[in-house]
């Protein structure tokens, strides 16, 4: 597996993180192929790299409620 380099890496929060900081999570949409998430509280922690067209899967399911339990 390739190694990437996210020194550079622009981080967004979640649109739905609450303003007291709680548990979200940040993503970088710098990078074509990959996106890198990681924990907002750990920012110096450990990122996840999940291939685009399976975290926009993710996403679609979230945004439509496939994911609830």
């Amino acid at each position: 597996m390739r190694s990437i380099d996210l020194s550079a890496a622009t981080w967004r929060k979640s649109s739905h993180s609450n303003q007291d900081g709680g548990a979200c999570v940040e993503v970088s949409d710098d990078f074509t192929h990959v996106v890198p998430v990681r924990d907002s509280k750990t920012r110096c922690g450990p990122v996840l790299v999940f291939p685009a067209g399976g975290w926009s899967t993710f996403v679609s399911a979230v945004k439509t409620g496939q994911l609830l339990g």
